[in-house]
């Protein structure tokens, strides 16, 4: 019953009792489970009297590093709904051959939509930029990105976007245009509903995040690097994550600006995107995939540079073809504003058109394939240990090569129009976005974790979580290529040719396999939490790493470097180790001074996210008071002068005296022990 009448319509606009999620028992139970969850998270925290101080050590912190951790437990929450949902869609279509199986069509297309547009803006976005906001400062020889104030706004806004998400299972329904929002099924007359503003909000809030994020890691690695760090001397993830930070500031507005022009459209009777009344779909396809194409190497770059650092790390070797490599990225990142019309080519434009964009799209192969030769260079005649991250770039290196392969057929008008809407689509972004992306962040994940809390991840169970995550990849995708071959169409919901089943059936085989990797995951943190007294690298350098976020401790102090490092050298790490001035007797030491923590970022993101609420759902005074409360925020914020905090140089000297102590005493830790608890954090200097 709609709670419409009197002034209950001001207060709560076209909510209704209708909004609660009593129309599938699976989206029920997804609700109940979101609104449990909450509950005990808050009552967990209530209960060890933790509210005051997640306030003060992390929700209002600006250390970059802590930013960063948020970051990737926000992206690692969304992980988790993502894959619960692509394996529902999975399990859907093994059972939907002349049946309507367990998930009504309209739900089923909620699930394609949300599973979409939380992968790719608050699972791959978040982790990829929590990533960033952790290593490269550490990497750059820096104490804190250039605008820690911005930062925290980024996370929060994000932060707000992913709520809203997660707010769309329990009140109404998620939008059915997809990932991508296209008019006209996203416009009022289609879709009166709430789930396209759900959409629209929740994307905006993301983007404008991701467009501050970018600039803040442009101006970071521009005037930030420590003495002596040329921009020819930096690590490969310190230019990936500079060509992404690019991309992001130019390829994040035109996003902002479709969805905002959709917006005008629903609330406002605009006709931007109506062809019947004086505007153009187009308009949208164009500037969604002058996002969208920059988007994929967004997501793709930073996991490169990743790859990079851990191939040449656990092969105990120099980074062959560095300037090559540069070069790619750097070509990429162009070529990537070049190729977005290969997204509709079954749109109708015209031959020659196509036949430039095609063109453009297989060039952009051709950086790829260095780089793929290039790590196969760094290995060969190294010595390979294969740990974890090792696994992940190995996995990544054969699948990926895969991906790219079909996306060179997909550059081809011709071949592309005829499996566009075919289950094949799926498997390539699919093929390109899990080993490409995801095992990228994983390995990252792995591998760093124990500069973030001070200890390692559990070897065994990370090798099960990795194993689970290359063959669920294999059988829930690679069975979609002969499918689309076949002539399944993508989004569906139930089929009725008998040549597709023993397929559908492999690929839920698949999603199992998934469904257990992301419990390994868990399983894995879980029993490194219990035995993180034996898997503690106190020495800084569990891997004989080669760059200069491991010449600190583990976990690295709030500003991490006692005294700004002064690069001689490309691998600067490495470099000091062999030249066994790694951990030195004496240095010169001054004060420093830190950002205060601030809590006009968490204002700022639940404010904007709850103004984006009362406009989803009509409530005018809810928007209006949100977008005063942020406002607010900011202006109170311009008139705080103590924003900083002094640590003296005589602390910052005992404790950094007291730890270079420590690690000159600790025994060195050979290769074959690296996985041990002898690996206390001082590997042995090897390699080249």
């Amino acid at each position: 019953m709609p709670i419409h009448d009197g002034g209950w319509s001001v207060v709560l606009g076209r909510l209704s009792f209708d909004a609660l999620p009593f129309y599938s028992a699976i989206a029920t139970a997804a609700a109940l489970l979101v609104v449990l969850g909450a509950l005990g998270v808050a009552g967990l925290l209530t209960w060890l009297g933790r509210w005051g101080w997640l306030w003060r050590e992390w929700l209002t912190s600006l250390d970059h590093k802590k930013i960063g951790i948020m970051y990737v437990v926000l992206s690692l929450v969304m992980l988790s709904r993502g894959v619960i949902e692509g394996a529902l869609m999975r399990a859907q279509q093994a059972v939907a051959l002349d049946s309507p199986g367990f998930l009504p069509p309209e739900h089923f297309a909620q699930l394609f939509s949300t599973h979409g547009s939380i992968m790719v803006f608050f699972m791959a976005m978040p982790f990829l930029t929590g990533l960033i906001n952790f290593v490269l400062p550490l990497q750059l020889g820096a104490r804190d990105v250039s605008f820690p104030l911005l930062n925290s706004m980024s996370l929060w806004l994000t932060a707000g976007g992913a709520g809203l998400m997660m707010v769309s299972l329990v009140l109404g329904k998620f939008s059915t245009g997809g990932w991508s929002g296209y008019p006209p099924y996203t416009e009022a007359a289609f879709n009166p509903g709430v789930g396209p503003d759900y959409w629209i909000w929740a994307v905006t809030l993301g983007s404008i995040a991701s467009t501050m994020t970018g600039i803040n890691v442009a101006v970071t690695v521009y005037k930030r690097r420590c003495p002596g760090m040329t921009l020819m001397r930096m690590p490969l993830f310190c230019w990936t994550a500079l060509c992404t930070a690019i991309l992001m500031i130019f390829a994040m507005p035109p996003l902002t600006v479709a969805t905002g022009l959709l917006a005008l459209d629903r609330y406002a009777g605009m006709h931007f995107f109506t062809n019947d009344a004086g505007g153009n779909m187009m308009n949208f396809a164009n500037l969604f995939w002058l996002f969208g194409h920059p988007e994929v190497y967004i997501l793709i770059l930073p996991a490169f540079g990743v790859y990079s650092q851990v191939i040449s790390n656990f092969s105990s070797k120099v980074l062959y073809g560095y300037d090559s490599l540069i070069a790619a990225t750097m070509c990429i990142a162009v070529l990537s504003f070049t190729v977005w019309v290969h997204h509709f080519f079954t749109m109708g434009q015209s031959a020659k058109l196509n036949a430039v964009f095609g063109i453009a799209t297989m060039a952009i192969g051709i950086p790829t394939g260095v780089k793929v030769f290039d790590w196969i260079l760094t290995m060969f005649r190294g010595r390979v240990r294969l740990s974890v991250p090792m696994l992940y770039a190995l996995a990544f290196m054969v699948l990926f090569v895969v991906g790219g392969l079909t996306g060179v057929l997909l550059a081809n008008p011709a071949i592309d129009y005829q499996v566009h809407n075919s289950v094949f689509l799926v498997a390539h972004f699919h093929n390109m976005l899990i080993p490409g992306l995801l095992y990228g962040l994983l390995a990252a994940y792995t591998y760093w974790f124990p500069k973030a809390f001070g200890f390692r991840l559990h070897e065994g169970w990370g090798r099960i979580a990795c194993g689970c995550w290359v063959t669920g990849f294999c059988l829930a995708f690679l069975p979609l290529y002969p499918l689309g071959l076949m002539g399944m169409p993508r989004r569906s919901q139930a089929f009725f040719e008998p040549q597709y089943l023993p397929y559908t059936i492999v690929a839920a085989i698949g999603a199992a396999f998934l469904l257990a990797a992301l419990v390994s995951l868990g399983v894995q943190l879980m029993v490194s939490v219990r035995q993180r007294a034996a898997l503690a690298v106190p020495g800084g350098d569990p891997w004989n790493a080669r760059t200069l976020e491991w010449s600190i401790p583990c976990p690295a102090p709030h500003y991490n470097y006692a005294v700004l490092p002064v690069v001689h050298a490309r691998d600067a790490f490495h470099a000091a180790k062999a030249a066994d001035t790694a951990y030195p007797l004496t240095r010169d030491y001054e004060d420093i001074e830190m950002p205060r923590n601030t809590g006009t970022g968490v204002v700022m993101g639940v404010a904007l996210a709850a103004a984006c609420f009362g406009l989803v759902w009509w409530m005018w005074w809810l928007a209006v008071a949100g977008l005063v409360v942020a406002a607010g925020a900011v202006v109170a914020r311009s008139f705080a002068t103590d924003t900083l905090h002094r640590i003296p140089a005589a602390e910052v000297r005992r404790q950094d005296q007291a730890w270079l102590a420590f690690a000159r005493a600790l025994p060195r830790t050979g290769r074959e022990a690296e996985a041990s608890p002898a690996n206390r954090g001082m590997a042995e200097a090897a390699g080249v």
